[in-house]
């Protein structure tokens, strides 16, 4: 592995949603300020929504981790004024359900296993809304606010979006008992369009759509991705690396460390202390998601050889 060769201590471009390698990129930010503020204002329902491979993951567990953190801890963009009217951070219990393609009994045990509600093995849907119900009013005895995010949340069935909203109907007389984030592809939005659950869509009162890496952005992730790995030195990407990783990418975090981890393994095989140009574009050679935003590029170069050979064989019959 390359590790050793350039002084790593840890794969710096890895998948794995490690929060130690959150890079507050613009959208990223905003977004973060967006669940925070929202989450900390008792909104019923919150959505973010981001093509495949834009870190809503990355951000979901971000967000967890941050919530509990005061507001001291977290960067809000914006005025002084603006960051004062942020209100202070309430106490939360949080639940993370990673894939909720279930259906409405399903995700109320997976609900209240996350919320620790103990229920017999063979309770109906009914009782289970009821021993939510108590845990919920519990919590919020305690001074506490109880928060649900739900990853994937463009696969979730109609009929539990709608055991959802039932459950965001509880409320004391000052907030929902229960806050819910669903983070999802564009097919979200598609999926909420739906006419049964026009109750649903109409409490979704803070909503992000999540973008990648903007290309003045793209260096500065680098350098952070490296420097999270203990990387000794300023940089292993050159300035034309950069520029053509934004390109072939299009500021996608999972493609941008999909292809920097192999032209990694490129430089390395070569015996180089640097990342070039051309390891970036052999990458994506071996990259089929990248192919598409690269390929019409080659297929100009290849246009103007074929051309310029034309050319040249005219001249020569000449």
């Amino acid at each position: 592995m390359y590790l050793q060769h350039f002084g790593l201590r840890e794969p710096p471009f890895s998948l794995t949603p490690d929060t130690s390698f959150f890079f507050a990129c613009s959208s990223y930010q905003e977004a973060l300020n967006t669940l925070l503020v929202a989450a900390r204002n008792g909104e019923g329902f919150i959505k973010i929504t981001g093509e495949v491979g834009t870190g809503k993951t990355l951000l979901c567990r971000k967000f967890l981790a941050t919530l509990n953190q005061g507001r001291q801890s977290t960067t809000l963009i914006g005025t002084q004024d603006q960051a004062a009217d942020v209100p202070p951070a309430p106490r939360f219990i949080t639940a993370y359900i990673p894939n909720p393609y279930l259906e409405p009994r399903s995700l109320l045990l997976a609900l209240a296993e996350e919320f620790r509600v103990s229920l017999d093995k063979d309770t109906d849907q009914h009782q289970l809304l009821k021993g939510l119900t108590r845990a919920l009013l519990e919590c919020a005895r305690n001074g506490q606010r109880a928060l649900v995010c739900l990853d994937e949340a463009q696969a979730m069935p109609l009929e539990s979006l709608e055991v959802l909203r039932l459950l965001t109907n509880l409320e004391t007389e000052k907030r929902k008992l229960l806050q819910v984030v669903l983070f999802g592809q564009p097919e979200l939005n598609e999926r909420l369009q739906h006419h049964s659950i026009r109750q649903l869509r109409q409490r979704i009162s803070f909503q992000y759509d999540l973008q990648g890496v903007h290309k003045d952005e793209m260096e500065r992730y680098l350098r952070h991705r490296l420097t999270v790995a203990n990387f000794p030195g300023e940089t292993l990407f050159s300035k034309g690396a950069v520029g053509k990783l934004h390109r072939i990418t299009s500021g996608t975090p999972r493609l941008i460390n999909i292809i920097a981890n192999k032209s990694l393994m490129l430089a390395f095989s070569e015996g180089r202390q640097q990342v070039l140009s051309k390891h970036i574009r052999d990458a994506a050679i071996d990259t089929p998601e990248a192919r598409r935003d690269w390929l019409p590029w080659v297929l100009v170069l290849a246009g103007m050889a074929v051309i310029a050979s034309l050319g040249i064989a005219w001249m020569a019959l000449q």
